[in-house]
Formats: structure tokens, sequence, C-alpha cells
């Protein structure tokens, strides 16, 4: 941005939370021109995080989840525009059309359009009795029939589907997860930790049914049977899909942005329209740590870098690097993980599986490239350590309690 940067008009498109934590880090870096968060919802940026655990266990109310009230955004200058559905954006011209008429110009222009729950390709998909589960009105329709009693079969075992089977179960419903992988998690963890998640969930009374195809869900008017191949149906009352997230690139894509599966953007959040930038989950972002264009669908990375591109528009701040990092809890336990790789030669445990706490390290060529914690959160610190500093480690001392962490750091 130029000198002048303090009094352009910095359009923020999509208020989740990395639209959300932007704006307020405008506020915070100095900017002193317009900034404008266009919402389609009609909730203020609020964390998703609770919509599978507190919010859905029924624990909190739903403006529990918001960054801010309401009124804080008037408060900052910042015009929240909430109900407002961009269609479309005139690079050209600088401005961004809206659904119900009119649009809005800009000087630099913010895509945080986030994701949406990928939907099952399958006949009953998208049926009466599923649902799937990403906003605030998600959760509140799926809690509404988790009574006690009720059978519920979910399709994944990601970190959505076994977040919400363990809420689901502790509001005494009788819960069937059905995962095609060989393990939970499979996409973004080790199988040890899969298996460990997997025999955490069976021990609680879900029924977890692994390497099962899903061929339909047919609805009875009663109830759901949930067609797997060469097996027997799963019947339920409802079903709840969690099969991963769909990029919101759509209005990107159209005016010319690039896109590979999110928003192609540098270390700063820079697209290949200089006035152009995005930040959160609908990005593919480059992470210099990782030395690759990486999309991540977590609270720490919608977070973060919508902070540091909000920072870096606002003329002030620093790339983007950090070691990705995720959390989920359920049941009894708080599992953390850093590190994204996409392969590995060696896994260290510090502590074993059967203990109330340990620690699962993943090595390529003597480099811890990834760790998980269970219960263990005092060790992420030093491990995302590791994970960033490259060194080479002894795997012995790694897996030795007694020698600590943060001398292997140093």
């Amino acid at each position: 941005m130029s000198e002048t940067a303090s009094d352009k008009h910095i359009v923020i498109l999509g208020a989740g939370h990395a639209g959300g934590r932007a704006a307020e880090a405008l506020r915070q870096a100095g900017h002193k021109g317009r900034v404008t968060l266009l919402g389609a919802e009609n909730h203020p940026p609020y964390e998703r995080p609770p919509l599978s655990k507190e919010l859905l266990a029924g624990a909190i109310a739903h403006e529990k989840t918001y960054l801010h009230p309401e009124e804080w955004y008037a408060e900052q200058g910042i015009d929240l525009k909430l109900g407002a559905n961009a269609v479309g954006i005139d690079r050209k011209a600088r401005r961004v059309a809206l659904e119900a008429g009119g649009d809005i110009s800009y000087d630099a222009l913010l895509l945080t359009t986030g994701a949406r729950a990928r939907r099952l390709p399958l006949p009953g998909g998208n049926g009466k009795r599923v649902f799937y589960l990403r906003d605030i009105a998600d959760t509140l329709a799926l809690r509404e029939k988790l009574t006690e009693g009720v059978r519920l079969a979910i399709i994944g075992a990601g970190f959505i589907g076994l977040e919400i089977a363990a809420t689901a179960r502790k509001r005494g419903v009788a819960v069937t997860v059905i995962e095609l992988a060989p393990t939970p998690l499979a996409r973004v963890a080790a199988p040890e930790i899969g298996e460990f998640l997997a025999t955490l969930h069976r021990g609680k009374g879900v029924d977890l049914r692994t390497g099962l195809k899903v061929t339909a869900i047919e609805d009875t008017g009663s109830e759901v049977r949930v067609l797997v191949e060469g097996g027997e149906p799963v019947v339920a009352d409802y079903v709840a899909i969690g099969i991963g997230a769909q990029p919101n690139v759509e209005i990107a894509q159209a005016a010319g942005i690039e896109v590979r599966d999110g928003i192609l953007v540098d270390e700063f959040g820079r697209t290949n329209d200089p006035a152009i930038f995005a930040a959160g989950d609908v990005t593919r972002h480059l992470n210099p740590l990782l030395g690759r264009h990486v999309r991540l669908e977590a609270w720490q990375n919608a977070q973060n870098q919508g902070i540091a591109v909000a920072k870096a528009i606002a003329g002030s701040g620093a790339a983007f690097a950090e070691v990705p990092w995720f959390w989920t809890d359920q049941f009894e336990v708080n599992l953390q993980m850093a590190g994204a790789p996409d392969r590995w030669d060696r896994v260290v445990w510090r502590g074993e599986p059967t203990e109330p706490a340990f620690t699962l390290f993943q090595l390529l060529e003597g480099k811890v490239v990834a760790a998980v914690t269970i219960n263990n959160m005092r060790d992420m610190r030093f491990a995302r350590m590791l994970i960033q500093s490259g060194k080479i480690v002894d795997p012995a001392a790694l897996g030795d309690k007694a020698v600590k962490l943060q001398d292997l750091v140093r």
C-alpha cells in the first residue's frame, strides 16, 4: 500500500472469524480510513469451534461465540453490514456488487469468504433428516434434535464428526459413526492417533464403523436408512454429515482471481490482483516454514492470518509464517496437533497411548514435521519450536520423558 494507505477505504468481504479479526487488526495497526465489513449471515463475526461442542451441547448461548458485541464495530468506526450477500467483484472499477442492489467501492479488498460444509453427493444427501454443521443456525437446528434416546448416524470421522459424536453421547444420544477410511482423522493425523480416538469413542458407547462406503440415504418418513456398500443399512432418526469443507472461491474465481482449491495468495495474503487480498479458510497460502502452499481449515489460521494480512494491507505487517496448529476436545480428551506433513518416515512416542497424557512425534529424515499431544499441552509449545527449527533430533532423547523438550530445542 502507498504512503496514503491510512486514508484508503478497505472492504472486507466475509464477516467470519478471519474477517472480524482483520477488521479489528486494521484499527489496531493505526488505519484511519474507512473499513467496511460485509457478512452474508445475520450474526456479527464469531468463533466456530464451539459450534460442535459447547453450543451444540447447550452449555452456552450463541452470543457467547461472538468476537465482540455488534455495537462494538460502530464504536470502532467499522461499518458492519450483516445479511449483505455479495454477488460480484468489478476489479477494474474496484467495486463489490450486492445481491440486494447497489455496490460498494474499495481501494483494497480483503476476501475472507471462508468455506462451507461439503455436501454428500449421493441420493438423500440433502434430506429433511440430514444435517450439516457450519454455522450457528446449523448447530441450533441439530441441537434441537439431540434428545435422550434419539439415534444419530454420523457420516465422517474427521474433527467435526467426532466432536458431534462426543457431544451427542453426552446428551444421551445413541451414536453410530460411519467412516470410509480405516481410522478416524485419516486425512490429517497419523494412523496411531486415529486408533487412539477409535478406542476412546468406542469406550464411550459410540458405534464406530470404519472402512465403509456410504451409497445413499433413504428417508422412510419416520426414520432414515444409511445404505453402505456390502453391509447392512444403518438405521437412525437423523444423520449428521462431516466430510470436510469447500472454500467459497466462486466470487473470486468469477472475477479472475487465481484459484486452486482455495484463493491462491503469497505469504502476505496478496492475490494476483494488487488491490485484492485474502485470508482464512478460503486461501491456499504460501507458508514459508513449510515451503509450499497449503489450505487450512483451522481456528488459528483464520485468526492469525486474518490479523497478519490486515497489518500487511495497513502497511505495517510481516509475512504470515506459522507452524499450523489444530485442536479438538472430545469427552475428557484435549488433542492438539502441530504441523501439516504430507509424509513422514518414523513416529516417536513420548509416553504411552494407555497413559492419561502423552505426545506423539512424526519425523522425516530425523526432523520433527508434526506432533500430537493428548492432555499434554505443555509439550505443544516446544513441539512447534522443534518443527519450526527444522533441526535433526535424537529420537531416543525425544521419546525420553526425563529429557526436557526445551533442551532439545536449544
